[in-house]
């Protein structure tokens, strides 16, 4: 790509991790096309204005990328060849510097400095062939600088066209001593609604303000100044496709737009901070960024905080205080929270406060009930960010509301805050994969023995609602009942609170102790069903009348497997359950789908999720997608149909009175050999089951080539439970 490429361009704009999804509504209210988040970053397209408007006006990035190539690097040389195809010259020329930026890893390369220096050596030698003199290496402001990215084999090198860091905003000569960086605290005033609330009138109170930059980007935002616009160096500035007249209109525009805010802007802004130090660098910071005319700034301790005379409005109150890994651990950071909350709830009622902090222990002792919380990290320490409502007064006797909930136990404060630590991490790859049916929580903490499983309806009115299904495991006999049923409470209220789900959308299915051991209690008959969604595919769920809910969410990698294989082939489903893995068979382009099972309710609906994703099917033999009522074995043995690929995926065992018992260790050897004879050359049979103590009988399966795929169909969100099933590919020889 160069300056004579059409004016649609792709891009990157890296940002601190948490802030994706806010930079994604930035980028597309800037104009951005296209623009979708990726870990630590967001993906983007348009013209060079894109780019350019993304480095003068973006709050939130860190740099702006634009590639310019991409290949495969399987080591060191293969990396410099690919350099070396790309014509530098187009870029930069030899009189100019340069520099190159490494991140990431691939098998054959580790280190980012010997990547970085082999593309800096391909530059190097490029220039020399061509002329005999190489431009010069700056690390600090050059011409142009260079981002390599290494991920699973591939090399993406990219134009820089920030140069140096966004957040850089050219205001902060002091840093005090734990600073935030300019677009992190950009993004906590995004998250605490700070623009909603400056336009309603309020101001904003940094009661240990330190450097001043929540301060300073408070009122950069209220008076609609580019936070790049005073920046002198940009990576784009000497790179050879530089539109110098696009970047001076875009420049203009901004310039007079910080004009007109500033005339406009009130003086809302009060920053208290107990180190004179610090406090006269957040002073000479705010003169930087000529915004101390409207930010008041005060030598003053916490225990002195009151509301400024100034604000008649309902504001937001909005700190960074000190946390453990910033400052040193301090038994005094406890009372320090608790005298925050105390003087929030004092002397700003009505307003609203949000505080980031490393450790929810000291948040919890402010003694306010987050109404949000967002992770975000301040570097590469993990951080909650916490949105309060600060109640406006104490109501009356008379119109005292109900008694809210008795606070959590300890206990159940821990299994929410891991619950909440699991989806954060896990709704991210969640939405990376598209995945919407998912397990948050699998008894990792062994007092509080459930799974629990996320489900997303799409309801007929287009709203999307989150479902939870919490299925209770066997407790120790050495359990007393009582104290059983009062942590399985615990866990619904938590899981609740935790993941926002009010309890008419949570499903529970708990144990009862009887005669022959522990079992479930009575199911529900709702005969409720809702609809969800896998891979662009719907499914019908029951969460509440069977003890499965008609989707095993551990084999979605398996039903992805059969998705890819089928096309062209004809596809049999044994013990096909309710037909989902029949419905991505035929999605993937199966020739035809056959499937069996003895149980009539499962077959209709079977036939319900075929007809849900427009393949017709029915019970008996006719048209593409069949479904047959029939014993596994007996199917096999009275049919001659056959197929390119089986499914097979038994239950551990099965008492029918249709049919014969059946025990997946002692019968699946034969069950298999069955299949091999309805297996047309080169056929696959899939074969799966849930039984821990599970051992295939290779030695009775000899007529095939066996393929354990069971880590490989493990989802993420079951990795910590690796033996819920295992897998094999068996290929007849």
């Amino acid at each position: 790509m160069n300056a004579a490429d059409p004016a649609t361009r792709k891009f990157f704009a890296t940002c601190p991790k948490g802030l994706e999804y806010l930079l994604v509504d930035e980028l597309k209210a800037l104009g951005a096309g296209d623009a979708h988040e990726a870990l630590a970053g967001v993906h983007f397209g348009g013209s060079l204005d894109a780019g350019y408007r993304a480095c003068l006006w973006s709050r939130l990035a860190s740099r702006v990328l634009m590639p310019i190539a991409e290949f495969a690097a399987a080591d060191g040389d293969a990396l410099y060849r690919g350099a070396l195809d790309v014509d530098w010259s187009e870029h930069f020329g030899t009189s100019d510097t340069f520099a190159v930026d490494a991140v990431g890893s691939t098998q054959g390369i580790t280190h980012t400095q010997f990547a970085a220096l082999r593309v800096k050596d391909a530059i190097v030698d490029q220039f020399r062939e061509r002329g005999g003199v190489r431009p010069s290496v700056d690390t600090e402001r050059p011409s142009l600088r260079v981002n390599l990215v290494l991920r699973k084999g591939q090399a993406i090198l990219s134009i820089d066209l920030a140069g140096t860091p966004l957040h850089q905003r050219g205001y902060r000569l002091g840093k005090g001593l734990a600073p935030l960086k300019e677009n992190l605290a950009a993004g906590m005033l995004l998250r605490a609604g700070w623009p909603a609330t400056y336009a309603a009138g309020g101001g904003l109170v940094d009661p240990m303000c330190g450097s001043g930059t929540l301060l300073i980007e408070a009122a950069l935002m209220a008076a609609d100044i580019a936070p790049g616009l005073r920046r002198d160096y940009f990576g784009f500035l000497g790179w050879r496709g530089h539109d110098a007249a696009l970047w001076k209109t875009l420049r203009d525009e901004a310039q007079a737009r910080a004009l007109a805010g500033a005339q406009a802007l009130r003086p809302v802004f009060f920053g208290f901070d107990r180190d004179a130090n610090v406090l006269r660098e957040a002073v000479h910071n705010a003169q930087y960024a000529q915004m101390s005319g409207f930010i008041h700034l005060a030598r003053q301790s916490l225990e002195h905080l009151h509301r400024p005379q100034e604000l008649s409005m309902p504001g937001l109150v909005i700190c960074n205080p000190p946390y453990g890994e910033r400052m040193g651990a301090d038994a005094g950071l406890v009372d320090l929270y608790r005298l925050l909350g105390t003087k929030l709830k004092a002397e700003f009622p009505g307003w609203r406060a949000s505080v980031i902090t490393s450790d929810e222990n000291l948040a919890r002792a402010i003694g306010l009930r987050a109404e949000k919380k967002y992770q975000l990290y301040n570097g590469a320490l993990e951080c909650v960010f916490l949105n309060f409502a600060i109640q406006s007064s104490l109501p009356a006797a008379a119109d005292a509301p109900k008694p809210g909930p008795k606070p959590l136990s300890a206990g159940a404060q821990m299994v929410k805050n891991r619950i909440e630590k699991n989806h954060r991490h896990l709704r991210r790859i969640a939405a990376r994969e598209g995945v919407e049916c998912w397990r948050v929580y699998d008894a990792d903490l062994p007092e509080y023995a459930a799974a629990i499983d996320i489900y997303r309806e799409h309801g007929r009115d287009g709203v999307a609602r989150d479902w939870l299904h919490i299925q209770e495991y066997a407790a120790p006999a050495s359990i007393d009942e009582s104290l059983a049923r009062a942590r399985l409470r615990e866990l619904v209220r938590a899981a609740g609170e935790a993941l926002d789900v009010p309890r008419e959308r949570v499903a529970l299915k708990q144990r009862r102790r009887g005669k022959g051991g522990e079992k479930y209690g009575n199911l529900d008959h709702r005969g409720e069903f809702i609809e969800v969604g896998e891979g662009g595919l719907r499914f019908l769920v029951n969460l509440w009348d069977y003890l499965d809910t008609g989707l095993f969410l551990d084999h979605r990698p398996l039903r992805a497997r059969v998705r890819e294989l089928a096309r062209g082939r004809r596809f049999l489903n044994m013990f096909c359950y309710t037909g989902s893995v029949s419905v991505h068979a035929a999605a993937g382009g199966a020739i035809e789908t056959t499937s069996v099972d003895l149980s009539q309710t499962y077959l209709e609906w079977a036939t319900r999720n075929l007809a849900l994703n427009d393949f017709g099917g029915g019970t008996g033999h006719g048209g593409r997608h069949k479904l047959v009522r029939a014993d596994a074995a007996t199917y096999l043995q009275q049919h001659s149909a056959m197929y390119d690929l089986i499914f097979v995926d038994p239950p551990t065992f099965s008492n029918s009175k249709s049919a014969a018992d059946f025990d997946v260790q002692r019968d699946h050897a034969q069950l298999l050999r069955l299949c091999g004879e309805r297996l047309l050359p080169g056929g696959i049979i899939l074969f799966s089951n849930n039984y821990r103590r599970f051992k295939l009988d290779e030695a009775a399966l000899s007529g095939f080539d066996i393929r354990d795929i069971g880590t490989a169909t493990i989802p993420f969100d079951f990795e910590r439970n690796p033996r819920i099933h295992q897998a094999w590919e068996l290929q007849k020889k």
